[in-house]
């Protein structure tokens, strides 16, 4: 019986799915591989899949503040951030924060991203990390570590790292951290992970003995959970 289950995705919250698809393809060189109904997915160089989930009554983050949060972000590489930052303007994206080797921008639907430099990337912009808020970023980086058979790479006081597979969850300690509160309105979720189960019942306990709680459980294809910061997340076969 297998009790943990596989990372497959990161899937972000949009309004208008077809044309946050289009701006990540044209900024990225990722490909579209998925488009049913609205729900898309976009695959990254190395095969990393992202998700995008049509949400009619979805309200974009105010980063950097608490009140609507961003929740999770992305984190991208590129040798020459700069350019690719202006790219991403001309493409509809906001700047919002810019430092030494990275620059902060919201993409059309208002989800903060970040480009950040790295020396020998091709042209195809690769996916470093998907990010996730937390109160306690270590406690969440050991939670998914310990739900998803992956390693802790790196825990410190702003974060925590969590690897495997060729893939990055990123841990972000936050300050006056508001959870979501799926499926209230006035607390929406950004984003949320999606989990493959061989037996969604084992992971499913799995994820409760290790501090999740089931939000909307008892399906034969997919189990609704939040992790302990209140993030939810799907457990599917």
């Amino acid at each position: 019986m297998t009790r943990t289950g596989r990372l497959e995705l990161a899937a972000f919250d949009a309004q208008d799915t077809e044309t946050l698809a289009k701006f990540y393809v044209d900024l990225t060189g990722w490909e579209v591989v998925r488009n049913d109904g609205g729900w898309i997915n976009i695959k990254t160089g190395d095969g990393q899949e992202i998700g995008l989930q049509p949400s009619g009554d979805h309200v974009p983050p105010q980063w950097p503040g608490q009140e609507h949060p961003q929740q999770f972000h992305l984190d991208l590489l590129i040798d020459g951030f700069q350019a690719a930052a202006d790219r991403a303007v001309t493409l509809g994206a906001t700047r919002l924060a810019e430092g030494p080797t990275w620059i902060t921008l919201a993409d059309p639907a208002g989800h903060p991203f970040d480009i950040c430099q790295r020396e020998g990337v091709g042209p195809v912009m690769g996916l470093y990390a998907v990010t996730i808020d937390a109160p306690d970023a270590a406690a969440l980086a050991h939670f998914y570590a310990d739900l998803l058979d992956m390693e802790v790479t790196y825990e410190g006081a702003e974060g925590g790292l969590v690897s495997g597979e060729g893939k990055n969850l990123m841990f972000q300690q936050i300050s006056g951290y508001h959870r979501p509160q799926w499926p209230d309105p006035a607390h929406q979720q950004q984003a949320h992970l999606d989990i493959l189960a061989d037996d969604l019942d084992a992971v499913e306990a799995r994820a409760v003995e290790l501090g999740a709680t089931v939000l909307k459980g008892g399906g034969q294809q997919f189990r609704t959970l939040a992790d302990p910061a209140g993030h939810p997340f799907d457990l599917t076969v």
